[in-house]
């Protein structure tokens, strides 16, 4: 059997603890053999969202191809997330590393362990802005909106580039 390395993934990275910039930099690296970067966003920092009484955070968003079928990729990025250092803490709160996946090809996913489309991806600038960097017109599969097109929607004040 050969390894299909044809699904296209896009992910969300944040940090906003210690050297954020060297967190993003290290997650980058440690995403292949079982995903290979095909292009990744300049960084941006980012006011915190939800939870607004931490530090700003740095984001990117990154372009893959993987083998690995939905699950299996969120299982291998949660432990990934681990091995870079990553502590549970509360929902939207300060983290280490954070990494999701917003897109994985066209597809529509609703389980309990997972949600592809990534759920608020629409709404949250810190994830709009770097995505609008490397696939503006991806269309939402869902949202029926090109990721420029919901970036022009979504509130982005106090986003900045960061490199």
């Amino acid at each position: 059997m050969t390894m299909n390395m044809n699904h296209i993934v896009y992910l969300s990275l944040g940090s906003n603890i210690g050297d954020r910039f060297a967190h993003l930099k290290q997650a980058v690296s440690s995403l292949p053999p079982q995903m290979t970067v095909k292009t990744k966003s300049k960084v941006y920092e980012t006011p915190p969202w939800g939870y607004t009484e931490q530090g700003q955070f740095l984001n990117q968003a990154v372009m893959a191809t993987t083998y690995l079928e939905p699950e299996p990729l969120l299982k291998h990025i949660k432990r990934l997330e681990i091995a870079l250092g990553r502590k549970e803490t509360f929902d939207n709160g300060p983290r280490l590393i954070d990494i999701d996946i917003l897109f994985y090809d066209d597809l529509i996913l609703d389980t309990p362990p997972l949600v592809i489309p990534h759920a608020h991806l629409h709404e949250r600038g810190f994830v709009l802005v770097p995505l609008t960097d490397i696939a503006s017109d991806f269309v939402h599969p869902l949202e029926k909106k090109s990721i420029r097109e919901m970036m022009e929607l979504c509130d982005t004040s106090g986003i900045v580039q960061y490199e």
